[in-house]
């Protein structure tokens, strides 16, 4: 797997508006593992690991930016990723950028 982010803000990270909210859909629907969260837990500022796909999460009530995140798959990998959106019902639509496009918004629209 390669993951690269297109970010239309400053910053490496995807900004949220509740950083629970975020790690429950990163975590429990797709599958990322938390890798660390701010003050134990209590923080606004968490990790979920995938693979080889790292994302920060940033809670920010000023921060009205959304991002992108381009993960490239390989054939297998596209077909387990089909497949655990049909197994757990994750909300997907179909696109196209060059090629075939999987899209996933998070409860944020990132």
């Amino acid at each position: 797997m390669y993951a690269r982010p297109v970010l239309f803000v400053a910053d490496v990270s995807l900004f949220v508006a509740d950083v629970s909210r975020a790690l429950h859909f990163y975590v429990d629907q797709l599958g990322f593992e938390r890798a660390w969260h701010e003050s134990d837990g209590a923080g606004k500022v968490a990790q979920v690991n995938r693979g080889g796909c790292e994302i920060i999460l940033c809670q920010s009530a000023d921060q009205k930016d959304k991002a992108r995140l381009f993960v490239e798959l390989t054939d297998d990998g596209l077909a387990a990723l089909r497949g655990e959106i049909v197994a757990t019902a994750i909300a997907s639509e179909k696109s196209c950028w060059g090629y075939d496009v999987i899209r996933i918004e998070d409860p944020d629209a990132n």
